[in-house]
């Protein structure tokens, strides 16, 4: 009861065929690989500008000095 035979899955495309017609689930299909063929070309567009960015600039604080700092919660209200 729980498997569907070959028959159900016959039915089963039939009644898709039926509904959106040959012409609509190629058009879908196509839609689908392009999608994907887009996607790639993204993935790949990524990686090339991200071994071409520079690098990241960071500045040094070990030799600055740093200012006087005073704790604003200690005091008294």
């Amino acid at each position: 009861m729980g498997s569907l035979s070959i028959w159900h899955w016959i039915v089963v495309i039939a009644v898709v065929l039926l509904l959106f017609g040959r012409g609509k689930i190629s058009d879908l299909m196509g839609d689908v690989a392009q999608g994907i063929k887009a996607f790639k070309k993204g993935m790949q567009d990524d990686d090339n500008t991200a071994e071409k960015s520079e690098p990241v600039k960071s500045i040094d604080h070990s030799g600055a000095s740093q200012a006087a700092r005073t704790d604003v919660g200690s005091k008294a209200v």
